[in-house]
Order: C-alpha cells, then sequence, then structure tokens
C-alpha cells in the first residue's frame, strides 16, 4: 500500500475521533460553534452561478498575504466569484472584515475523504490556488484528481519541513507533481519545490510583501497621539504566551530611563487577554484594556496599554515609533516584520522568524530591522531605538526599501495567472484594467472524477 493510500485509510477510520476533537476545541475557543460544519464540508452559503477561483490559506499570515491578490481579482475578473477558504477562528474573524464585498468565505474542511469530497462537490471551482505550503493530501489530491487547475502561490518550506518530506519522495513528488505551476517566494525556495517534485518553480518575490499597509483610522490616531502626547512610547506586537512577560521586563527596566514611558501590548490572541492583564497586574503594571474602556482609562499613570482588538494594528504600528514582532522568541516563527516597517516603525524581532525568514533576512541585510536573543536584549534594543533619533530613522529608511523593492511581485503573479483566468472569462472577455503578459497556454476545463473513497 503506497503512503498515500495509507493516509487515506487512517483518515477514514479516524473520523469519529475527528469530530470529537472538534467540538472540543469549540469549548476552546479553537472553532466557531456557529460554522463547524463547514470543517465538515458543509457549505454555509449558496455557490453563486459562473466561474469561481478558489485560494486556500493555512491562517492569518497566509490568509493576509492574499488580500492584494484578492482585490485585484475582483477588480480584474467581475466575473468571477471569489472564494478564500482557511483554517483558524483568528484568521476567519480577520479576513471577515478585511475581504472585499463579493468574495466569499469558509472554513476549509478537515483532511478527510468524504468531507473534502462534500466540499468539492458544492463548491466545483474551476481554479484553486494553495498559498505556501498548505499542503494536505486528500484536499489536494482530490482537487486534482477532478482535472481541476492547481498552482501554488508564495510557495515557502521551512528548513525542517523540507526535510521531512525528503523521507517520503514518491508521496510529496505525487502531490507536487500535480500543480500546473508553481511560484516560489525566492530562489532558495525556487529550489526547495523543485526538489520535491514541482514542475518549473519560478521565484517571482514575496506576496507579503505586496500586501497594502494595514489599515489606519485618522481619528483614532489622532485621538491616540493626543492621549499620549509626550510620552516615549513602545509597541509589543503579536505576543504570545512568554513575550508579554519580557515586554513587562522591558518596561521595568527603561521606566526611570525614559520617564512616562508607555508599553503597548498586543496579544495574537485576543482572547488571552484576561491572563495577560493578570501577569502584567502581578508584576506591579498598571494596565489599560482597550476592548473594555477604549480611551478612557488610558492615563498619564498608565504604564501598559493592552490593546485585545482586532483590526488595529496598523493603528498602533502607527502610533509608536518601535515595535517588537512577536511569535519570535518561542518556538512560533515569527510574524510579517514588513507590517511595521511599511509603517515606520523601528523592527526588532527575536531568533525565531521561521515564517517569515526570508522577509526577515531581506530586512536584517541592510539594518532594517534587529534581532534579539531574549528579553534582557529586547530591553537594549528598546532603549537605543528611543534614545537615538537618527539610529532609528535610519533603520526605518533600510526597512521602507526592501519593502519597496518588491512593490512588483502582485503584477508578476497575475501575469502567471492570466492563462488560467482566461478560459473562465465571458466570451470576448479580456481583463480589466491594463493587459497582462502573456504565460503558458491554460490546461483547459476541470473533469469531474467521483472515484475516490470516502
Amino acid at each position: 500500500m503506497s503512503a498515500y493510500s495509507l493516509y487515506r485509510v487512517i483518515t477514514f477510520l479516524a473520523g469519529p475521533a475527528l469530530r470529537v476533537y472538534l467540538h472540543r476545541r469549540v469549548t476552546r475557543g479553537k472553532e466557531e460553534k456557529g460554522r463547524l460544519r463547514e470543517r465538515f464540508g458543509v457549505a454555509s452559503q449558496p455557490r453563486p452561478d459562473g466561474p469561481l477561483v478558489w485560494l486556500h490559506a493555512a491562517s492569518v499570515g497566509e490568509s493576509l498575504s492574499l488580500l492584494p491578490l484578492v482585490e485585484a481579482l475582483r477588480t480584474r475578473e467581475p466575473a468571477l466569484t471569489v472564494l478564500v477558504t482557511s483554517g483558524t477562528v483568528t484568521s476567519a474573524r480577520l479576513l471577515q472584515t478585511r475581504l472585499p464585498a463579493g468574495v466569499i468565505h469558509q472554513y476549509n474542511p478537515i483532511d478527510r475523504a468524504a468531507w473534502v469530497r462534500r466540499f468539492l462537490d458544492h463548491w466545483r471551482p474551476d481554479l484553486a490556488l494553495y498559498v505556501e505550503s498548505e499542503l494536505w493530501p486528500n484536499l489536494l489530491g482530490m482537487t486534482q484528481a477532478r482535472g481541476i487547475p492547481t498552482g501554488l502561490l508564495n510557495a515557502r518550506m521551512s528548513e525542517t519541513s523540507f526535510r521531512n518530506w525528503r523521507r517520503m519522495p514518491a508521496f510529496i513528488h505525487r502531490l507536487m507533481a500535480g500543480f500546473r505551476f508553481c511560484l516560489a517566494q525566492n530562489p532558495t525556495q525556487a529550489e526547495r519545490m523543485a526538489d520535491l517534485g514541482a514542475r518549473n518553480p519560478r521565484p517571482l518575490g514575496n506576496l507579503k510583501c505586496a500586501a497594502k499597509p494595514l489599515a489606519v483610522d485618522p481619528d483614532a490616531l489622532a485621538q491616540l497621539r493626543a492621549a499620549t502626547a509626550g510620552r516615549p512610547c513602545w509597541l509589543a506586537a503579536s505576543t504570545h504566551d512568554g513575550e508579554e512577560a519580557a515586554a513587562a521586563q522591558v518596561h521595568g527596566a527603561l521606566g526611570a530611563r525614559h520617564p512616562g514611558l508607555l508599553t503597548v501590548v498586543a496579544p495574537r490572541h485576543p482572547e488571552r487577554a484576561g491572563e495577560v492583564v493578570r501577569l502584567l497586574r502581578q508584576r506591579g503594571l498598571r494596565v489599560a484594556q482597550r476592548s473594555r474602556d477604549g480611551l478612557a482609562s488610558l492615563d498619564a499613570e498608565t504604564d501598559v496599554y493592552l490593546v485585545d482588538t482586532l483590526g488595529e494594528l496598523g493603528l498602533f504600528y502607527s502610533l509608536c515609533p518601535v515595535a517588537f514582532v512577536g511569535g519570535s522568541l518561542g518556538q512560533v516563527g515569527g510574524h510579517n516584520p514588513i507590517e511595521p516597517a511599511r509603517l515606520g516603525c523601528a523592527v526588532v524581532h527575536g531568533p525565531d522568524m521561521r515564517a517569515f525568514s526570508e522577509v526577515a533576512e531581506d530586512l536584517s541585510e541592510p539594518g532594517g530591522s534587529w534581532q534579539v536573543a531574549d528579553a534582557d536584549g529586547l530591553i537594549r534594543a528598546v532603549d537605543r531605538l528611543l534614545s537615538e533619533p537618527d539610529t532609528r530613522a535610519n533603520q526605518t529608511a533600510a526597512a521602507r526599501a526592501v519593502a519597496e523593492a518588491q512593490a512588483g511581485v502582485l503584477d508578476a503573479v497575475l501575469n502567471e495567472l492570466d492563462p488560467y483566468l482566461a478560459p473562465l472569462r465571458p466570451a470576448g472577455g479580456k481583463p480589466a484594467g491594463r493587459p497582462l503578459a502573456g504565460a503558458p497556454v491554460s490546461a483547459g476545463p476541470p473533469t469531474a472524477d467521483r472515484t475516490a473513497a470516502s
């Protein structure tokens, strides 16, 4: 029995256990109770008539990297329905607020054949685009078995995942060879994809660098600046367990050196707000909580402003001249450092930036970001960046230059997609906006295949 067949059998037999597991995740806030059926392939919305392009991402970072592409598709291809799937509650909530009108979001089905088949039978995508290395074998294999053209966008794979997949060459080659095209983040990633079986992968750049700056409400920013006028401030953004304690150490060490210091903490998962508040107050810090009091409780006596809301990170990147990018002091893999760089922050992060390793390297090489090893290193970095305006200005300028250098990645990706979008346009239809460059001939219309076992 092949590894792929064994995987199909195991996921089939695991059906009852998977149902129990998902219901338990609901109680921990990891799944949405009202949308849990989507995880079993049951759609919560009807499929509109006409051609449909499906984009699949894993979590927040991958989902947000798709936003510029989704917006471009809606503008250039108005006849298309765009479906975006993701697998986490946080990504779903953010996408609900940021996806363009008319774009559908669903949770992707758990990777069991019967649930995947139900999803595909309902949505019948004409083109499927997967992001980075979200390679669920049933989801991908059954999509490809129906003749639906599939492509891998913004392809990347960590060194660890690459080594693991190389231990199963037949399995991964089967999956990767089914992609009609593979667009990698850089030449190193293109080489990895080729080694795993992708056909002619092309390094076009990182879609995470194509994203528009995070949204900033100018009125809210003006109010924040008025409330914090004259105070030095810094931001610990997208923090995870342990990083709020590091932020508290920074504040304790630097409060006397920078009178009036305000530390802003924005946990990656706002549902952790209660435990974060308790931790900070146990450290003797005075905390104001944005979700409860807005600006009402932020005054001159506040040590830490806890931003436990969604969709406001751009606001606080714009407020604070120094930002620590969380998820990087533990084993999370980091978050997107381009976002604070675009909004004028001096960027600091920890050593674990696996999820954004290429972006982090591109920023650090010209001095556009600093890496620290631990809380002590973070104290020294924040101290220096608050104390030395010229050093801070040089760093932010270098980071912005890196971001601008990848400004053409979205057009390059759209050019590659055009041959697969052309057959989906109305007769004689052309993409809206400027013409796109040519690329390989389209693979043709999809065919149905209902032979896969459940």
